[in-house]
């Protein structure tokens, strides 16, 4: 890997990490997400960082729940449509372009619609496969 690809996969890590944890103490900034980022880019630049990531008490199994069965829980389904509708409303009240105000809810819709779709825990089958 040349030096440069691994300056910005660590460079992405780091920063998408460091707004993970800022997002720990504020409502307004989702964590999880920027964890996600963090431990993908990582992995493809600093696997030790990664590592640590999964090993974190509180930050890897979240992670681990994402990479191996798409989960997302319940509350950060609610927080995540939460802010995406606020985000529509107030792009309703700004000075964008109409088509923007348009195309961008519809957008938002979609990402919502995708993600309430997503398992909210590991589904029973899997918990009774996991434990033999």
């Amino acid at each position: 890997m040349t030096l440069i690809r691994r300056v910005f996969w660590r460079t992405l890590a780091i920063c998408s990490l460091v707004l993970g944890l800022i997002g720990i103490p504020l409502p307004v900034l989702p964590t999880v997400p920027f964890i996600l980022l963090s431990a993908w880019s990582a992995g493809k630049g600093w696997p030790a960082l990664e590592q640590r990531l999964l090993a974190h008490p509180k930050l890897g199994p979240p992670v681990l729940a994402w990479r191996q069965s798409g989960i997302v829980p319940r509350r950060a389904k609610y927080l995540a449509s939460a802010m995406m509708l606020l985000s529509a409303l107030l792009l309703q009240l700004s000075a964008v372009a109409l088509p923007l105000k348009l195309l961008l809810p519809c957008f938002l819709l979609l990402v919502a619609l995708w993600l309430w779709r997503r398992p909210e825990q590991l589904n029973q089958d899997l918990k009774d496969d996991n434990t033999h």
